[in-house]
């Protein structure tokens, strides 16, 4: 039996998915307490600390993540944690820049 392509968590599909949405991000996938989002910030990125532990892996482009104190440089492939509760952004991104985002355990972290 073929997969449905329109379904899988692809990194095409789910640009395609949040171009149709008015939001930065896109809730492609969810189970007990693990969430999986698309996000591309719009020229500024305006999250503020969540409340659960997350995962970043960076899908396209390229820019800077700031994690608490720190800034580093990231790309494609990346993968970056934030804990719950910890100021984080990305900056200096380009055009293109999109992540995955990956939320999971309790509220307040593990």
């Amino acid at each position: 039996m073929a997969a449905d392509s329109e379904n899988r968590m692809t990194i095409s599909n789910a640009l395609a998915a949040l171009a149709e949405e008015t939001a930065a991000f896109k809730k492609i996938f969810a189970h007990g307490t693990l969430e999986i989002e698309i996000y591309q910030p719009r020229q500024v990125d305006e999250q503020e600390p969540h409340s659960r532990d997350e995962v970043y892996v960076v899908a396209t482009g390229t820019g800077f993540f700031i994690n608490g104190g720190s800034r580093q440089p990231v790309e494609p492939g990346e993968v970056l944690f934030v804990r719950a509760g910890i100021e984080h952004r990305f900056v200096d991104f380009t055009p293109d820049f999109s992540t995955w985002v990956i939320f999971y355990g309790p509220e307040g972290g593990e």
